[in-house]
């Protein structure tokens, strides 16, 4: 009697287990209906990342099936630790979250911050819709004019955070191109500028470009601003005479140090989505993230708001993730003190 029941009882195991795998899972096309997906953003309302983040949450819904309505969440907070932790440790893992991140977090682990409380390469990533060109600056009434004047003297440069670009890339520059850029920080972001604008300051080392040319077109076209320099993966076409960083380091360990760096730039601002996502569902972000920055109405957003969109692929942003983890240590060892 005893072995009779457990016979049936394993047959009766083994027929819902099959079931179960029959069951086929719910379609990814039709997954999305009716849903909200949660768009965290790694800084404050109103700035730079939380403009692009929430520009994408407005077009980006209409190029997922179903139509889901995307609700951006800011979560500022230790350099962007605090939104990649909830992203990686506790939010949804069914393709209903997703995050914008700041360019540098991804990296950090590399660079010795944040070790072990995340792995960047196990996110999702769903692309980037700009990267991140600097350039450095003076006032027309600045001694400093160019960029050998600036090997040779000191120039005074306001920042912002003590991790913002205005502060790593005049770092940088010191390091690795020899200039002799003196940092003063304690700005706010929009005072950078007006602290050059006033004399305060000789310039600025690490604004993007195109936004500033947006933004400030009179001080392009009425000679207010000297470029000094250009930082970046390639240079821009429109600042041909100006000279590039990449192309200015001339020891092949530096070079690679910056390439290293730079790599933070070319994410530009990138979005991801936690760990183990089903696939379909990630594809499914990316497609809708990829038309999206073709939209005629997202890129006219875009223009009016004075963003940068140079897209790059998750898979993109993935392969330099990759490469950059690869790097050898010594170049790693070079670049971390680099970074603040």
């Amino acid at each position: 009697m005893r072995k009779a029941h457990l016979a049936r009882l394993a047959g009766f195991c083994a027929l819902v287990a099959t079931g179960a795998a029959a069951a086929p899972a719910q379609p990814a096309e039709s997954f999305y209906k009716g849903k909200q997906i949660t768009m965290l953003i790694g800084t404050a309302a109103g700035g730079g990342y939380d403009t692009y983040a929430r520009t994408l949450a407005r077009h980006m819904p209409k190029y997922i099936p179903g139509n889901p309505v995307i609700v951006p969440k800011n979560m500022p907070g230790a350099d962007g630790a605090v939104e990649m932790g909830s992203l990686y440790n506790s939010a949804p893992r069914d393709g209903t979250a997703f995050a914008a991140l700041t360019n540098g977090i991804a990296l950090d682990p590399l660079f010795g911050k944040f070790v072990g409380r995340f792995d960047s390469l196990k996110l999702g990533w769903i692309g980037s819709i700009g990267k991140l060109m600097n350039v450095c600056v003076t006032w027309n009434t600045s001694p400093v004019k160019t960029f050998e004047q600036a090997k040779k003297q000191q120039v005074i440069v306001s920042a912002s955070g003590a991790t913002s670009n205005s502060t790593m890339m005049p770092r940088i520059s010191n390091a690795l191109l020899g200039t002799k850029f003196k940092v003063v920080t304690g700005y706010t972001d929009q005072d950078v500028t007006l602290a050059m604008e006033r004399g305060e300051v000789d310039g600025v080392c690490g604004l993007a470009y195109t936004t500033l040319k947006a933004a400030r077109p009179t001080w392009f076209r009425d000679h207010k601003i000297n470029v000094l320099l250009q930082v970046g993966m390639s240079k821009f076409p429109d600042l041909p005479n100006v000279p590039s960083a990449i192309d200015l380091v001339s020891k092949p360990e530096d070079k690679k140090t910056l390439e290293l760096i730079l790599t933070r730039q070319e994410m530009g601002r990138p979005f991801a989505a936690p760990p183990n996502v089903p696939a379909d569902r990630l594809q499914i972000l990316r497609r809708a993230f990829n038309a999206t920055l073709k939209d005629p109405a997202f890129l006219a957003d875009a223009k009016r708001l004075q963003m940068e969109v140079d897209p790059l692929t998750g898979e993109e942003v993935e392969k330099l993730l990759r490469t950059a983890y690869a790097a050898p240590k010594d170049v790693v060892a070079r670049a971390a003190p680099l970074i603040p």
